[in-house]
């Protein structure tokens, strides 16, 4: 093709030849929607289309919409091209965008990582001429630990909390981060005790067929037990009256930002738990790689210094300019059907 199937305007990524936008940030009449969260699923569109098993999270998260859900795999023609939506790893219902035109194909990867996870069908590389991939962590320094560790951390971090009689408050985004947080705790702890914001879509995991641990609303608890607990709530709960039930307690926060020891400072919480659901370096690298794509499109991130090594592998490298937003960096709160909120890595 002489054009580029994928350009930019200025409401978002626009497939030119099949006429429809991925992950718009402003209303259009036909969005294709990696997943659910709030920088790349916006309210305003006429229709949307996601992968199945992350509908009913966009539902819950912008209200009544009219949307369409499509099996990871399964195939459909529009204005002569094939889109397909296949596993991003991310969060549930997470998928990348498949569409060729012509004999081309290009992918859009919205965010994604390479390590499975309980909660959510893993990463699936996609061949294709012409990759657009995130960049959250793109830079050498980010390399994360297998999951179990971290879990095997939080859960000592608990134990140790409930033999002094302090509950554990543990901050991590409402929607991805939380539930995979869920998956990894040992129940036979204590009471595990979440905000409603998590509450709320644990009950859509669950609907989804993803097991969780069991779990109860702060009221369900009684007084003698919540030095036994732990707590899962946004970080926006951080410091708000409804936090301070929880009397003298230890914090954390989980997020790929806590490998760096400034940001753990500047939450101001007792630990820092580096559990990202945005790939590390060499994760991005894999990535890539396992696309065999000559042309590499890079959004929201470290773009430039990922753009530098790639170029300097032979790809074809350039950036986007997007609005996609630096989820872990942002604070979340409840989920909101308003458009425009960053969140979660």
């Amino acid at each position: 093709m002489s054009a580029d199937m994928v350009v930019v305007r200025k409401e978002g990524l626009y497939c030119v030849p099949g006429q429809f936008y991925i992950d718009p940030w402003r209303p259009v009449e036909r969005a294709v929607i990696t997943h659910a969260h709030g920088d790349h699923a916006r309210g305003g569109h006429q229709h949307y289309l996601a992968a199945t098993p992350g509908v009913n999270v966009m539902k819950s998260r912008l209200g009544p919409i009219n949307i369409t859900g499509l099996a990871y795999g399964e195939q459909v023609v529009h204005n002569g091209v094939t889109v397909s939506l296949h596993p991003a790893g991310h969060v549930l219902g997470s998928a990348q965008v498949r569409m060729e035109y012509r004999g081309e194909v290009w992918v859009v990867s919205g965010d994604y990582k390479v390590e499975p996870d309980r909660t959510c069908a893993p990463f699936e590389p996609v061949r294709c001429d012409t990759f657009i991939t995130e960049s959250t962590f793109g830079l050498p320094i980010y390399r994360w630990q297998p999951e179990q560790e971290i879990f095997d951390d939080v859960n000592a971090w608990w134990q140790s909390n409930a033999e002094q009689g302090r509950a554990t408050v543990l901050l991590g985004y409402s929607f991805g981060k939380a539930q995979r947080l869920l998956s990894g705790l040992d129940s036979g702890i204590g009471p595990i005790i979440c905000h409603g914001a998590v509450q709320t879509l644990n009950q859509v995991y669950r609907d989804e067929g993803v097991w969780l641990p069991p779990t109860v609303m702060v009221g369900d608890v009684p007084k003698s037990e919540i030095g036994k607990s732990i707590v899962l709530a946004p970080p926006s709960a951080a410091g708000s009256p409804w936090i301070k039930r929880f009397g003298d307690f230890s914090d954390g926060f989980a997020s790929g930002w806590m490998q760096l020891r400034g940001a753990r400072r500047r939450r101001g919480v007792d630990r820092g738990f580096a559990l990202s659901d945005h790939a590390d370096w060499p994760g991005l690298l894999e990535a890539i790689a396992a696309t065999g794509a000559q042309r590499v499109i890079v959004t929201h991130g470290s773009i430039a210094v990922l753009v530098r090594w790639l170029q300097q592998q032979g790809l074809q490298a350039s950036g986007f300019d997007t609005e996609y937003g630096d989820d872990e960096a942002e604070d979340s709160g409840p989920p909101l059907p308003a458009a425009g909120e960053a969140e979660h890595a």
